[in-house]
């Protein structure tokens, strides 16, 4: 770290001085060997390296000091700090330098050095902090949004979910097979009606969370008026419990989610038993009207069998007295047979001569009727009043 001097005896010397050093480094260069050239290059790029490093840490603070404060307190030089005093020296070389005016090389001590080190070392652990605060608020929003995504993912595969069981499947007509509008406007009330009540219940919330939120900031005005000023000790402990309760609340989340995920399977696996539980009932229906009808066809059955069982009972009562007549019967002899078969052919043949005889009788007796109708048909024409007469006297 560098700052310009001032007047031309300082110039003089100093020119004499680097003419010396040089000198001196080209005999020590001259003697040196190989190695030791090196160790002497490694030395010199480590003292370079060092002192960018001091260089940058000093840009940093000098940007970071406002020139007109150090201005202001040029007067008061004698009772600041070393470092303030480097700083202003500091200033002034480079105002002179601008101008044309010759530089000295001056040095920081090690305690301004210090000074300056650890100033910015607060002043970057400050700019970590806040980067890091400001990083766990972007964090912590980022998280929220995504608890607010993934919750409102759910409720829309929710909803959507009752929405194919209520209206798309179970608002079908059977008949018809379209949806029911009737039930899609009951639906859509019924969703209107909790989506006010859950508004009516967030405005109450919001409500009693601003009263709260009045009621602290009345007791931190309080606690301010009276003097009880929160110190940096208080803040790390808040802090600390702060983060304490954050951390309880992401597990109380992490739960929430691991019971929403298990209420979810829950209801995916009632819903198939209810599912199951339809096919079965269904399914036992049928099976009762298939055994009321098993059971009719069986009495039938049953009824038939007991009919079958009393022609079988006379069956066998036939049967049996046709065993006993075919045991009692008694077959004729050979001769019989012939001469009852010889009466049978004769008595055939007998009814046969009837019945020609009986023919003609019949056609004797149609006739002897013809002939007698004519006769009397004759008589009448003869005799008209003798009819008369005969039907006076019937």
């Amino acid at each position: 770290m560098t700052s310009t001097g001032e007047g031309p005896s300082a110039t003089g010397s100093s020119s004499i001085s680097a003419n010396t050093s040089q000198i001196s480094l080209a005999d020590q260069f001259a003697r040196s060997t190989e190695e030791e050239i090196v160790i002497a290059l490694e030395e010199i790029r480590a003292d370079n390296d060092r002192l960018e490093k001091e260089t940058v840490i000093l840009s940093r603070y000098l940007k970071r000091v406002d020139p007109k404060d150090i201005q202001s307190q040029i007067k008061g030089l004698a009772e600041a700090s070393p470092v303030q005093q480097d700083v202003v020296r500091v200033h002034k070389r480079r105002s002179r330098s601008r101008t044309g005016s010759t530089e000295r090389l001056l040095k920081l001590t090690t305690e301004q050095k210090c000074d300056i080190a650890q100033r910015e070392h607060d002043e970057l652990r400050e700019e970590i902090n806040k980067f890091k605060h400001e990083t766990e608020k972007v964090l912590d929003t980022y998280k929220a949004t995504r608890e607010e995504a993934e919750i409102r993912q759910g409720e829309i595969k929710k909803s959507s979910y009752e929405f194919n069981r209520d209206i798309v499947l179970g608002a079908k007509n059977p008949r018809t097979g379209k949806v029911i509008a009737e039930r899609v406007s009951r639906y859509f009330e019924d969703k209107m009606k909790t989506r006010k009540a859950l508004i009516e219940k967030l405005r109450l919330k919001n409500s009693t969370l601003k009263v709260q939120k009045k009621k602290l900031q009345m007791a931190l005005k309080q606690k301010e008026d009276m003097g009880e000023v929160l110190h940096e000790v208080d803040f790390k402990q808040l802090r600390i419990e702060n983060n304490q309760y954050l951390e309880k609340i992401d597990e109380r989340n992490q739960e929430l989610l691991k019971l929403k995920h298990s209420s979810g399977n829950t209801l995916q696996v009632l819903n198939t038993y209810k599912k199951k539980l339809n096919s079965l009932t269904m399914e036992s229906n049928r099976l009762k009207k298939e055994i009321a009808q098993r059971e009719e066809l069986l009495s039938k059955i049953d009824e038939e069998t007991e009919a079958v069982e009393g022609e079988r009972v006379k069956a066998e009562s036939v049967n049996v007295n046709l065993r006993r007549q075919l045991q009692d019967f008694i077959v004729p002899e050979v001769i019989d047979y012939v001469h009852v078969r010889a009466d049978l052919y004769d008595l055939n043949k007998t009814l046969k001569t009837w019945e020609r005889k009986v023919d003609i009788a019949q056609m004797e007796l149609q006739k002897y009727q013809k002939q007698w109708m004519l006769m009397r048909e004759h008589s009448r024409s003869v005799n008209p009043w003798a009819t008369m007469e005969q039907h006076v006297a019937l």
